[in-house]
């Protein structure tokens, strides 16, 4: 974990100093790292971490945002997965001389690029939303079919030559089948229970799924060996795509345990290759590597993107962009224990090849992944748009002028109620946690012109604006304040760096309540300044009044947030909600 957080903060991949870290750390370095100490349960340990780390990755993936770009993910993850398999074999073949065998199991283990570090690198680098779900979802659909059919070219491998690949495609498909079967069944049965309230009491949620998500893994292998995978990655797909009041927080626990897990991971399997091992390729096994991120991958897209309408540009950065990960090289270590356990030679020298590919392609691809995006214009222009937390009627109505006046809007809450609301009202919605990492990066707040932060809770209010100012860099926030004895004071708000939504401290929770019964009424106005003044305070214009809520300036032809850093000049103008009836 301090590995991870010195990489964060030097803005590298992570795996690098991951990976160099379990050299330091292993046989090799200090030796206090010893992964031959764990004997068979490092294979245990690393099946459990990988289906939840799949499980995450599937959990982000968005059913709508796939549907657009399903021909060009199906035809990455087969065609192109087989053009990866084919050329990486002949490339350790002609380059390294390797037999067929050790060489189709190496061009087999390097079909799988990873969300794992696939999706670090994309949300550093602001790359175009099209492109960024091709390639999540080639690296979490990738990972189940590369690891199952390289588990099926072992079998081969160390099978009678007829026998095994007699029952190649059997076990192919058995392992497709069962594991999506088992996927969408327990899926679907999570689902549901976090679905109705009560079931799942709070507290239990996220343990109770973690602990699902094991058992999945583990049944599935049992019944047909290497398909919890598949198991656990359609599961997260099911899961991910359902509205649960238990997702936000699920989707940040999650999250969370992905970290760890990674790290723990690349420490472990990095220690447990000898650098003699790596260093003994030589150039030949550079070359191999070069071979395959410049030859064998371009045509990979090649094949994989045929008529799929991607430009030049685009097919040229998904030819870059093919980082291994984690599960490459957890199956690589699998293979070198088989291989040994079966006497059959050369499994040492494939794990290290493997553990080259994977230290290249993160190192080279990671680092001048987003100069290669910003030369081919594929990365997401200047700031725009805004994202509102909160899908209450307040940040309805927000939301509904701000995108009236041209601008791109999307809202965030984790109530299915008002999300289901602002969908009928055509808004584009986020359903989850704000405070959630994976909710924050679906809603590309580094993107932004700013964010409003508008629920009825100014401590979740305060939280959400600090963090896109202080994490995602959005130069612009909003807070809306609670009038009153309140936890956050507009003092606060300006520390952090953000602004006083509707330009003082309100009581959020009477206007929604006027708007959602129909006391409140969206008017436009001019402010009258004083004579002989050409600009003024707001403070002096708009009386703080619980029958007046300013939402938006107009200025010419530009809208922003009302608050009170305004100076209104001639022409101004202010819509905003009104209330003419008087309460008790």
């Amino acid at each position: 974990m301090f590995v991870q957080l010195v990489a964060r903060h030097l803005r590298v991949p992570g795996i690098v100093l991951l990976l160099a870290a379990g050299v330091v750390l292993g046989p090799d370095g200090f030796g206090i790292v010893r992964p031959g100490a764990l004997g068979e349960a490092l294979q245990t340990l690393v099946g459990f971490a990988v289906a939840i780390i799949l499980f995450e990755g599937a959990m982000s993936l968005n059913l709508r945002r796939l549907r657009q770009q399903a021909r060009s993910i199906r035809q990455l993850v087969t065609f192109g997965a087989a053009v990866t398999a084919v050329g990486g074999a002949l490339a350790a073949h002609w380059i390294l001389g390797w037999q067929w065998k050790q060489a189709i199991l190496f061009g087999t283990l390097v079909i799988v690029t990873g969300p794992t570090v696939v999706t670090p690198l994309l949300r550093r680098m602001r790359l175009q939303r099209k492109l960024a779900t091709v390639l999540e979802a080639e690296g979490v659909f990738g990972d189940a079919i590369g690891a199952i059919i390289a588990v099926i070219a072992l079998e081969v491998v160390l099978s009678p030559s007829s026998e095994g690949l007699l029952h190649a495609g059997e076990a192919l498909l058995s392992r497709f089948g069962l594991g999506v079967a088992l996927g969408l069944v327990v899926g679907l049965v999570l689902a549901v229970l976090l679905r109705v309230g009560g079931l799942v009491p709070d507290g239990l949620q996220n343990v109770f799924v973690l602990s699902v998500v094991l058992a999945l893994f583990q049944i599935s292998n049992a019944v047909v060996a290497e398909s919890g995978i598949v198991s656990a990655i359609v599961a997260g797909v099911v899961v991910g795509n359902s509205r649960t009041e238990a997702l936000g927080e699920l989707r940040e626990f999650k999250e969370q345990l992905t970290t760890l897990f990674i790290g723990m991971l690349f420490v472990l399997l990095a220690a447990d290759v000898r650098v003699e091992e790596v260093l003994s390729l030589g150039w030949p096994g550079l070359m191999t590597v070069a071979a395959l991120m410049f030859v064998v991958r371009p045509l990979n897209v090649a094949v994989g993107t045929w008529r799929t309408g991607h430009t030049r540009n685009e097919k040229l950065f998904l030819a870059w962009l093919a980082p291994r990960g984690i599960v490459a090289a957890a199956i690589a270590s699998l293979f070198a224990q088989e291989l040994a356990a079966a006497g059959v030679e050369g499994g040492l020298e494939l794990r290290a090849l493997v553990f080259l590919v994977i230290a290249t392609t993160v190192t080279v691809q990671g680092l001048l992944g987003a100069p290669v995006a910003s030369f081919l214009g594929l990365r997401v222009a200047a700031a725009s748009g805004y994202v509102i937390l909160g899908a209450s009627s307040l940040g309805r109505v927000l939301a509904r002028e701000l995108a009236a006046a041209g601008k791109d809007v999307l809202l965030i809450d984790s109530n299915p109620q008002a999300c289901n609301a602002a969908e009928s009202e055509g808004l584009r919605v986020l359903y989850g946690s704000a405070l959630q990492d994976s909710v924050l990066q679906r809603a590309r707040l580094d993107h932004r012109e700013g964010c409003i932060a508008v629920t009825t809770n100014e401590g979740v209010n305060f939280a959400f604006a600090r963090r896109a100012r202080r994490e995602y860099r959005v130069a612009k926030v909003w807070v809306a304040v609670q009038r009153g004895d309140t936890g956050v004071s507009p003092e606060m708000v300006h520390r952090m760096g953000g602004r006083v939504l509707f330009g003082a401290p309100r009581r959020l929770e009477r206007w929604s309540q006027r708007l959602e019964r129909g006391e409140a009424d969206l008017r436009p106005w001019r402010p009258e300044l004083q004579k002989g003044k050409s600009t003024a305070s707001q403070a002096e214009l708009v009386e703080v009044s619980d029958r007046l809520l300013p939402l938006l300036l107009l200025r010419g032809k530009k809208t922003f947030p009302f608050d009170e850093t305004v100076a209104l000049v001639d022409g101004d103008e202010i819509v905003g909600l009104v209330c003419d009836t008087r309460e008790a």
